[in-house]
């Protein structure tokens, strides 16, 4: 029997230990300049595609073009975690009129970034018109998962400015709100550029009733999670001694139960989140619970980041000089002034309408709904659509997250002044 060499580097070690360095790195190579962590995100993914070059063999998930559910599964998790995260955050939801940013960015900005997306998709890249509007939809939401620099504090911490706030809530709700669009994609591919055929359908199905199930569905499960957590029973609520894990099973619970009744489950565990931080909003479990799914949170996207990283010389493959000026077209251009204009009339200062307009970060979020399109439809332009995704998150990561510190300084400066 022939002996098996001492030292052997099997794929599975080789990988763990590679992405266990690549993470130690990327968290503490910007301490050496900076007391911030905002760049982690894209020396992740970068440090996560040298490694795939240099180990071609350690790839630690699969090709997403061929197999997307992994991808699919795991950024839904993260993305999850996020929005619920995302939700318990906001201290005051009042006075009414602080929402209107956010308003306006979901309302305005949001639609005007996929339709600049999608006409450059059939225009400039060559895209269908079903890969085009998944294409806009898939780039469209500010990501609840990178943008957290620019959100605001953890419960009872503050730091509410008017721009954190709309961030935060953006991010909170955009991304079950550009679901419609991602059917829209879907049933265009499937069914052909006929309105009359599907148009209701969509309207009263996948924008009306998804999205209001979303909503009822996210309050109640707050509702019932707060009754489980503060008032029953009143002697020895769980909330005193509850670890996070129990309200974790919580918001899985909603977004499981609300998918099964067909509603928008990211819907629902943002609201769920915002709802359920003003039940016994001064109760310490509330910092206990955020900090918790945050843990999680960042374990699930330095898997994602990591991951997305080794895939890219297998992404960038189909890239071409086009799909760059996409690329920066809708990080320098699009969104910047889809939010600008969205927030004209509003009495924010040009600073804010500023940071608002420019720091819409596109990440995990665009990973799982062009993982989710891929698994239930196959794209004639899959190939193209996942090398341009992938570049606008490797861009917007390295852009904004070299850029935010100084954004968040001229912020907390503008908040001190005030």
């Amino acid at each position: 029997m022939p002996s098996e060499p001492f030292f052997e580097l099997a794929p599975y070690h080789l990988t763990l230990a590679i992405g266990g360095l690549v993470v130690i790195l990327a968290q503490w190579l910007p301490r050496l300049v900076s007391r911030r962590e905002p760049a982690a995100a894209a020396l992740m993914i970068l440090f996560g595609a040298g490694a795939a070059l240099l180990f071609p063999g350690a790839a630690p998930m699969p090709d997403p073009r061929q197999t997307p559910l992994p991808w699919e599964l795991m950024s839904e998790m993260a993305v999850i975690v996020a929005l619920f995260g995302a939700g318990m955050r906001i201290d005051e939801l009042g006075p009414l009129r602080r929402w209107r940013p956010t308003w306006r960015l979901l309302g305005i900005a949001m639609p005007l970034t996929i339709i600049a997306v999608a006409w450059l998709g059939t225009g400039l890249v060559g895209l269908t018109l079903a890969g085009a509007i998944l294409l806009g939809a898939v780039l469209a939401p500010t990501d609840p998962v990178l943008a957290s620099d620019v959100q605001v504090g953890p419960p009872h911490q503050g730091r509410e400015h008017p721009v954190r706030f709309a961030l935060t809530t953006e991010a909170g709700l955009n991304d079950g709100l550009a679901f419609p669009f991602v059917y829209l994609g879907l049933l265009i591919a499937a069914e052909g550029l006929s309105p009359a055929t599907w148009g209701t359908e969509w309207l009263l199905q996948d924008v009306l009733y998804r999205t209001v199930v979303g909503a009822v569905s996210g309050w109640l499960g707050a509702r019932l999670l707060g009754v489980i957590l503060f008032s029953v029973p009143r002697g020895a609520v769980l909330a005193d001694t509850a670890a996070g894990v129990l309200a974790l099973a919580g918001i899985v619970l909603c977004y499981g139960s609300t998918e099964l009744v067909e509603g928008y489950g990211f819907i629902a565990v943002a609201v769920m989140g915002l709802t359920l931080r003003r039940v016994e909003k001064d109760h310490a479990f509330h910092r206990r619970l955020h900090d918790f799914s945050e843990s999680i949170e960042h374990a699930l996207t330095a898997l994602l980041l990591v991951a997305l990283g080794s895939a890219l010389p297998r992404l960038f493959v189909d890239l071409t000089w086009t799909h760059l000026v996409v690329a920066l077209l809708l990080l320098l251009i699009i969104r910047p002034l889809a939010g600008w204009l969205a927030l004209l009339g509003t009495d924010l200062g040009r600073r804010d309408r500023a940071v608002m307009a420019v720091y819409g970060v596109r990440g995990i979020g665009s990973i799982y709904y062009l993982a989710y399109a891929a698994s239930h439809v196959e794209f004639a332009d899959e190939a193209e659509i996942w090398s341009l995704v992938a570049l606008v998150i490797v861009l917007s990561t390295v852009l904004h997250g070299f850029s935010v510190g100084w954004a968040v300084d001229r912020l907390d400066e503008g908040e001190g002044k005030g």
